[in-house]
């Protein structure tokens, strides 16, 4: 018997014991560290001479991996196998199907250090962050194995006299996973997996900053059981690898994760039938946000700053959820404020290797280019009273930064900035703040502090997220607990980590015979 889910326990670093293991386990990855993968076709390893080169951002001398790039060629080589695959994955039971995604889960739990620490390496997340992608991964695995496992029979429907009705949930067909760097095992596992448990076969096409974590989790589900071609593992150019799939008229659904401007080419391009395509494609989509805490007047304070700080500068901002506007209700804007540049200027940055830091690099020299641009925009739209600095020179690193006094119509308040940096904003009085929150193309997370429970009320019914959250931050959504997905530009609400995730990898069946 299945035990019912509950999600994977972060580890606590305070315990001498877990921090050794930690180390240990930093340890356990430098030692094949540079190692090259392979792209895996058809169940075969296939070596190319041209590779993705994975590099520590805390440390941008030191490559984490090498690995095989994919070409148009080989992607149609992996296109066919997984078309091939699909023939016989579809028919396996869906309690086989969740029994491999049971054992992967107990594979990483084993190795959760380890894969944490790759984390630490190749993405840059200090060891808390790091940990919490880990057990998100193994969250997901646990958690759509067993939501497979209630829609595995569909649902009941009526049946007249002499007449037998089903309505049964079937794959889709051939799935191409386009998965972020910023949750590099968390939701490239989550994506790839919600595909494969439902019956459907996969390509999957890693972020090419972190290819190496995707391909130790693929070799994790090689070892648990999945068969040959059910998952192929193409890393490779966007423009080249990436439009070539999301094209192809066997391609039958995209899941994919990142900006708003790749996720509307994506969306354009799917949307286009080709020769011999035989179907519409569809597109689950998680595009990114410009998430705003709230303070009111009646407000715990001190809640409301470290709420604030945590959300604007865990993992350096560069969360979809993180935490880039807070909107004060000008009676309390100057204690927020001040409270908010105190706790900043308290937080360390340095090589998350170090856990005394709260705070690693951004993940590669354009993020920092592009982040540092916005906060020369922030001196002149509004005035810095924390951070402000960065520093290239061995790593990514750029100083936690807060811009005082921004206009809500502002660039900083509108545009996604995918760092270490958060806007404030006054507003008049409440409406004003929950007027200032929406006026966003974008509608992922938010959050409200405040005592007033008419306007927790009032926030539920005009504060326009996918995810809302009251009286702690923006950010930290558990798979099971808070389903995860936004509106407008943000994407296609699929809620990652819900009770109906799996039916968009699915298609419902009607059959009725007569007796």
């Amino acid at each position: 018997m299945v035990q019912p889910y509950k999600h994977e326990p972060f580890t606590d670093f305070a315990v001498e014991e877990e921090r050794n293991a930690y180390l240990e386990a930093l340890k356990t990855v430098e030692g094949y560290l540079g190692q090259d993968y392979d792209l895996i076709i058809g169940g075969e390893r296939v070596t190319t001479e041209e590779k993705i080169i994975s590099y520590n951002p805390a440390n941008k001398e030191e490559v984490i991996g090498r690995v095989s790039k994919a070409n148009q060629e080989l992607a149609e080589k992996a296109m066919q196998a997984a078309v091939e695959a699909f023939k016989t994955w579809k028919k396996v039971k869906a309690e086989t199907r969740a029994d491999v995604l049971f054992k992967a889960a107990a594979i990483i739990r084993r190795r959760k250090h380890e894969f944490s620490a790759l984390l630490t390496k190749e993405a840059g997340k200090p060891w808390n962050e790091a940990d919490a992608d880990t057990a998100e991964a193994i969250d997901f695995l646990e958690y759509y194995g067993r939501q497979m496992l209630k829609h595995k029979d569909g649902v009941p429907v009526n049946s007249r006299p002499n007449e037998y009705n089903r309505y049964d949930y079937i794959p889709l067909g051939v799935g191409v996973i386009i998965s972020p760097w910023n949750f590099p095992l968390a939701i490239m596992a989550g994506t790839t997996v919600a595909a494969l448990v439902t019956g459907n076969t996969v390509l999957l096409k890693p972020a090419s900053t972190t290819p190496v974590v995707a391909a130790k989790f693929v070799e994790v589900l090689e070892q648990a059981g999945l068969p040959k071609g059910v998952l192929n593992f193409v890393p490779g150019s966007g423009a080249e690898v990436g439009d070539y799939l999301v094209d192809h008229k066997d391609t039958r659904f995209i899941s994919f994760t990142g900006s708003r401007d790749v996720g509307l080419r994506i969306f354009n391009r799917a949307a286009t039938h080709g020769d011999g395509q035989l179907w519409l494609k569809r597109v689950i989509s998680e595009m990114g946000g410009k998430d705003t805490i709230v303070v009111d007047k009646e407000a715990d304070l001190e809640l409301a700053a470290k709420s604030i700080v945590a959300s604007a500068f865990g993992f350096s901002g560069q969360k979809c959820s993180a935490c880039s506007r807070a909107v004060i209700v000008e009676d309390v804007y100057d204690q927020v404020l001040n409270r908010v540049t105190e706790l900043t200027n308290e937080l360390k940055v340095g090589n998350p290797e170090d856990n005394s830091h709260f705070m690693g690099p951004v993940i590669d020299q354009s993020a920092f280019n592009k982040i540092m641009d916005y906060v020369e925009i922030g001196k002149q739209e509004g005035r810095v009273v924390a951070g402000g600095e960065g520093d290239s020179s061995t790593g990514y690193f750029i100083q936690p930064t807060v811009i005082a006094d921004v206009d809500p119509k502002a660039r900083l308040m509108q545009e996604e900035i995918f760092g270490p940096v958060v806007a404030f904003s006054k507003a008049r009085d409440f409406d004003h703040a929950i007027e200032i929150a929406n006026n966003t193309e974008y509608g992922l997370t938010g959050a409200v502090i405040t005592t007033n429970r008419d306007h927790i009320q009032k926030a539920r019914e005009d504060f326009h997220v996918g995810n809302l959250y009251f009286n702690r931050g923006c950010t930290g959504a558990i798979v099971g607990y808070q389903p995860f997905g936004g509106f407008n530009m943000s994407g296609t609400d699929s809620k990652a980590g819900g009770p109906d995730y799996l039916l968009l990898h699915m298609q419902g069946q009607t059959t009725s015979e007569m007796y």
